[in-house]
């Protein structure tokens, strides 16, 4: 073991130690250990053991941790730091502007574990109601947080949806636009996403000389019909070359491997037409277009051939916005500015839901802010009408599936949204229990973010996806499609089934500012590939349907105000 891997151990072990709040006087020794034994000029394994004490900076303790790294290649003290450590939390020492003292603060006081929910805590204004982070910092750690995901290799379908039209421009312009077609994951609008794909009806030998700039991207994998490069921005861009039917070859690669091989089963003797795009594939098989975004299973060609293709919802379909947070709790804007923005953009109503009193990471609302709030709502739904402001909140779903208020508080709001956001590391039969004792509470109107999840950052606790669903149609409870670009969930393959149970769905941004409310978008995108209609969506009602369902529900709980 090199000078520079024992140094390395020292530094994680001193800044392991300040994150969890240990003595500061032994790991600032370790610091400075790993400091001097980076500038020694001769090697410490080929210095006699008994010599390494005397070694300037190397005292008793931390001479003997070198010779137990020389002679067994670890450190008990540092393993056990790191074995009690969520390796999201370490992997934060890669963020630039968090030392230690502050990631102590996220992890231990914001319950924060990986840096994905760093990030969407970022996104939710929270970092700045703790102590030693301004918006400055804030800022600065979610743009440092990007970057480094930016290297990571996978990225958020929102990531990419303005980087994608523009290299889709510049293939275009390289090698005209007739042999250059969108393909692949992006085109599914899939959820997440590795390769940007497309498809470039040139030879290997025709394009790569195309790309040999003054910056040239890293060419990573040649084969016979394809290229894979990674761009200077760590985007993996994959091009399947050749001079084949375009329109064949733009086909076989936008759909999923397993809809690829039940088409062509169903279609064994089709004749792939050349044309300017792939609806004509769909022309000669004899069967209704199928949108890329539902070319995932067998089971969508069945449909297509029984003419039973849903009439999938379109982002102008939404006609409110349910599901946001003012600066009553974690919001950044106000409860007018967040109405403002919603007539701006032509809704009929907003949902306001601002976090419940147990989320005091949050600015949760105690009771006397609630009476306040509602005070507020009223003058402001006299101010604004026709347009109106319903009063709700989203409450969070305690350890016992319980909600964070009693009936007589929670009956004064028109709906309440039902949320967990604490205690997330659960078994089956915990995150079952919680979620169905919640679910028959009377009071909840509509589960949110059904299963915790922040894609690429956090899993969600495990669920019985079927039993949720149908003890939500048995309780007359929506669920949400959390349209945040790392939460969109419930995921899009359970929509099917809620819609068979009955079940109403609703697509809400869970915003936290106004351009929150662009996120909208990505709940419709993640949707349409669960086959969504707008009859089946919640947040696509008009305000007079919308009143409608509210009484409706409330007879069907029987819920007396």
């Amino acid at each position: 073991m090199d000078n520079s891997t024992i140094a390395d151990n020292f530094s994680l072990l001193s800044k392991l130690m300040d994150i969890h709040g240990e003595n500061s006087f032994k790991s600032k020794t370790y610091a400075a250990a790993a400091f001097n034994i980076e500038k020694l000029p001769n090697q410490l394994k080929n210095t006699p053991r008994e010599k390494l004490f005397s070694i300037k900076g190397i005292g008793e303790s931390t001479g003997k941790k070198v010779v137990e790294l020389l002679e067994t290649g670890k450190l008990e003290v540092l393993n056990q730091l790191i074995n009690n450590t969520p390796p999201g939390v370490i992997e934060m020492l890669n963020i630039k502007g968090i030392g230690p003292k502050k990631i102590n603060t996220i992890w231990k006081e914001m319950e924060i574990e990986s840096l994905g929910e760093l990030l969407y805590a970022c996104n939710e204004n929270r970092l700045t109601l703790f102590k030693g982070f301004g918006e400055k910092t804030q800022t600065n750690v979610q743009e440092a947080i990007e970057f480094y995901f930016l290297n990571q290799g996978n990225f958020l379908y929102a990531q990419l949806d303005e980087i994608y039209p523009q290299i889709e421009n510049y293939l275009r312009k390289l090698f005209s636009p007739d042999k250059v077609r969108a393909t692949g994951a992006y085109r599914r609008q899939e959820l997440t996403i590795e390769e940007l794909e497309f498809v470039v009806a040139e030879t290997n030998d025709a394009i790569k000389p195309k790309f040999q700039t003054a910056q040239p991207p890293e060419l990573l994998e040649e084969n016979e019909d394809s290229l894979l490069y990674k761009l200077k921005n760590g985007l993996k861009l994959r091009l399947y070359t050749g001079k084949e039917n375009i329109t064949k070859r733009q086909f076989l690669t936008t759909g999923s491997p397993a809809f690829i091989e039940a088409f062509e089963k169903a279609f064994p003797s089709i004749v792939y037409p050349i044309s300017e795009n792939d609806e004509t594939v769909f022309t000669e098989a004899g069967i209704p277009y199928i949108l890329p975004c539902l070319r995932e299973t067998e089971g969508i060609i069945e449909k297509a051939k029984n003419k039973k293709l849903p009439a999938l919802i379109e982002p102008g379909d939404i006609r409110s916005i349910i599901h946001s947070h003012s600066n009553w709790s974690d919001g950044a804007n106000t409860l007018e500015e967040m109405a403002d923005e919603c007539i701006r953009r032509g809704m009929e109503y907003l949902v306001i839901s601002d976090h419940s009193q147990t989320a005091f990471y949050a600015n949760g609302l105690k009771v006397d802010r609630i009476i306040a709030q509602h005070r507020q709502i009223d003058q402001l739904n006299n101010q604004l009408s026709p347009f109106k402001i319903f009063k709700s909140i989203e409450s969070d779903i305690l350890n016992d599936g319980s909600l964070d208020y009693p009936g007589e508080i929670l009956k004064t709001f028109d709906l309440v949204i039902a949320s967990i956001h604490s205690n997330l590391k659960m078994n089956e039969e915990k995150a079952m229990k919680r979620l169905l004792t919640a679910i028959e509470n009377p009071y909840t109107t509509i589960l949110g973010h059904l299963t915790g999840r922040l894609l690429l950052s956090r899993n969600g606790y495990p669920i019985d996806h079927k039993k949720i669903i149908e003890a939500c149609a048995a309780n007359h409870v929506v669920i949400e499609i959390n349209a945040h670009p790392r939460r969109l969930d419930i995921d899009w393959k359970w929509i099917e089934y809620a819609i068979e149970k009955g079940v109403l769905l609703s697509i809400d941004p869970d915003a936290h500012a106004l351009d929150g409310y662009d996120d909208v978008k990505y709940g419709v995108l993640a949707a349409q590939k669960g086959g969504l209609t707008k009859e089946n969506n919640l947040s696509s009602y008009s305000l007079k349907e919308f009143e409608g369902f509210l009484s409706d529900t409330r007879k069907k709980k029987r819920i007396q105000y």
